[in-house]
């Protein structure tokens, strides 16, 4: 069997930053390219004071394929409350599409008493236009918070439904810790341009939230 030889006069790879080595259009060709899976920060969101809702409302479009959303010391004002988000198209704020998801968790008490992993039927979704829970009940103790990514994929593609999935990590109030996995479908072929992130119950005490799209 031949094998291909590559022509070293048509290599390009001048040193560039958060670049990668890659074929290019030549048959036998090098470049330097995007490396794949680079962060891009688009915006950061951090309460000065307490609100209702976080909402990001631009900058969601067709320019990336996966947009990732890191909220950290996400304090709620009120005890024992579950972080929340829901999704709109166009210049909708409704924040009422069409989720089905499962979800899960992984739970540690502080006294060893509880070490359980199971599936929380109260927080999937079937086909409910209601927000959706990806962290279990925060406390609002000064020191808890919660944390996490959510990453949306494709919210713009106008063919397939909207895919996403989100690892959180809270402090609830027995007290003890609780992993959470949570990931489903918006049920939607219409672009989504806006995502609203709020507490099931009372203000956002205080918190951060960054968006990211994914080379």
């Amino acid at each position: 069997m031949a094998l291909s030889k590559v022509d070293f006069n048509n290599i390009n790879v001048t040193p560039a930053a958060s670049k990668a080595l890659k074929w290019n259009s030549s048959a036998n060709g090098f470049e330097t390219g995007d490396l794949g899976g680079n962060l891009i920060l688009l915006t950061t969101t951090t309460l000065s004071s307490a609100a209702a809702t976080i909402d990001f409302t631009s900058s969601i479009d067709s320019t990336y394929k996966e947009y990732q959303f890191h909220f950290t010391d996400m304090h709620p004002a009120t005890d024992s409350v579950m972080l929340q988000f829901q999704v709109d198209t166009g210049t909708n704020t409704s924040y009422n599409q069409t989720i089905t998801s499962t979800n899960f968790n992984a739970v540690h008490s502080e006294v060893d008493d509880d070490t359980t992993l199971s599936y929380r039927t109260a927080r999937d979704l079937a086909q409910s236009t209601s927000f959706q829970a990806i962290t279990e009940g925060a406390d609002n103790d000064n020191d808890s918070c919660a944390t996490g990514i959510l990453h949306l994929f494709d919210p713009s593609n106008t063919t397939f439904v909207k895919h996403f999935m989100s690892t959180t990590q809270s402090v609830i109030n027995y007290p003890e810790t609780r992993q959470t996995f949570c990931a489903g479908y918006v049920n939607t072929t219409t672009a989504l341009t806006r995502i609203r992130f709020k507490f099931n119950s009372g203000n956002i005490d205080a918190g951060t939230i960054k968006m990211y799209g994914v080379l």
